[in-house]
């Protein structure tokens, strides 16, 4: 096949490729020749059909199937000798739309190539990592929080009304048309305010009650209640108050570190310290990795694919109009400009993925099976009583294995860069690595 470079600018490129009818008829008949043992036609025993005949029955189609493995193998040839990649799907027209049988083939090829990313000294890479200890004051904190979310109730003052969040133990009745129904009834029961246990509209209605009193409760159930017999019907329930009661946070106690698979108050401490710290270091993590790709960025600077950059800066673009009109769910608004700060992220992004993508090959570094079946599952939790579907889904879907892929990929490669480059450790206050993370979310 001839080849004519036709563009050749950055990196965009172009050329016309030609197919001579020869080797085009050349390869219908190799084809034919290679199938003529298995074919069998009226007349003529299997394999004894003549090569005349075949290519007359069955040339057209055969012709097909050799233009298209003709263009596969010169393109492959092609970026073989090139030593190039293609950043996307090379785009490949017929340019003689006027083309009938026994004419040359011309082809015409286009692509933007993926450039030559430079060679990184990584030893030269100067980072500083934070280091966050939890100190007992944190600690402490976080316990209270662990207390207050596992609140106790104490009785209130007698005569005391019951608030939003208070505990109020009732007996109740529930009743049909003034009759009694099967489960509509209960004795000492802890109903806590606000907590929407009960069919909407059944706790705002106690509020303000005393121990002691009785009051009648009227509520529709909702249409779709999961008892037929009782979906859509207005009933009535006669609650006497026995108690009313406030919450407090539970005592820091043995007792309340075993509820939370603790042995002991100080082994809990010791848990919630380890949980601070491992939090700590997740956000120290994130920040050394921004640090990572900044210092990254200042080394490298190679051309960029143009179409990879503006597809890159439409997604922003895109993504942040969203941010800004939550209220559009749909995706009729039209086209985004991207601006000329997205265009810059964008330009960034692209040239750091490549930058990684290349660093990671030359270290070769893996992904493995288990860290995407961990990945896998992960993501399934989201969807509950669906994993099944959803593991199913991944495995057929070759873009979102690549999606979950991808995360798992670039840490690799950003924890083979730590390996290498030269790394200060930094003990800093939590108030400080707080300060460090908003700085980074504001960027």
């Amino acid at each position: 096949m001839q080849v004519t470079e036709t563009l050749n600018e950055g990196l965009k490129r172009g050329y016309r490729m030609i197919l001579s009818a020869a080797d085009l008829d050349a390869k219908v008949t190799d084809k034919l020749k290679e199938a003529q043992p298995e074919i069998e036609l009226k007349g003529f025993r299997k394999g004894k059909v003549p090569l005349p005949l075949l290519k007359k029955q069955f040339g057209t189609r055969m012709l097909g199937e050799a233009m298209q493995e003709s263009v596969d193998d010169a393109m492959r040839t092609h970026f073989e000798e090139k030593g190039e990649r293609p950043a996307f799907e090379p785009d490949v027209k017929m340019a003689n739309q006027d083309w009938k049988e026994g004419d040359d083939v011309e082809i015409e090829l286009s692509y933007e190539a993926l450039p030559d990313v430079p060679s990184v000294d990584l030893s030269g890479v100067k980072l500083e990592r934070m280091v966050v200890k939890a100190d007992d004051a944190a600690v402490d904190e976080a316990l209270g929080n662990l207390a207050e979310s596992a609140q106790d109730f104490k009785d209130r003052k007698k005569g005391s009304k019951a608030k939003d969040g208070d505990q109020v133990v009732i007996d109740f009745v529930g009743k049909l048309d003034g009759e009694p129904f099967e489960g509509g009834s209960a004795e000492d029961y802890p109903l806590t305010l606000g907590s929407g246990s009960f069919i909407p509209g059944f706790e705002e209605q106690l509020v303000g009650v005393k121990a002691g009193e009785e009051k009648a409760v009227t509520v529709n159930f909702p249409e779709d209640y999961q008892a037929p017999h009782l979906a859509g019907k207005e009933a009535v329930f006669d609650c006497t108050v026995k108690a009313v009661k406030e919450p407090v946070a539970a005592e820091l106690n043995d007792e309340l570190a075993q509820k939370y698979g603790a042995e002991s108050l100080d082994a809990l401490k010791e848990q919630i310290r380890e949980r601070l710290e491992h939090e700590y270091a997740g956000a120290a993590r994130a920040i050394l990795k921004r640090n990572v790709l900044d210092a990254l960025d200042e080394l490298v600077s190679f051309d960029l694919p143009p179409t990879m950059v503006e597809t890159e800066a439409k997604q922003i673009a895109h993504q942040l109009w969203h941010e800004d009109h939550p209220e559009e769910q749909g995706h009729d608004h039209g086209e985004i400009a991207p601006t000329e700060e997205q265009v810059k992220l964008a330009e960034r992004r692209v040239r750091l993925g490549l930058l990684l993508a290349d660093l990671g090959q030359k270290a070769e570094v893996q992904v493995t099976d288990a860290e995407m079946t961990q990945a896998v599952m992960t993501q399934a939790r989201q969807y509950p009583g669906h994993e099944r579907e959803f593991f199913e889904f991944v495995q057929k879907n070759p873009q979102m294995r690549q999606q979950l892929r991808a995360p798992i990929f670039e840490d690799k490669v950003i924890d083979y860069v730590v390996e290498l480059a030269e790394v200060t450790d930094k003990e800093i206050a939590r108030e400080e690595l707080e300060k460090a993370i908003e700085a980074m979310n504001e960027m």
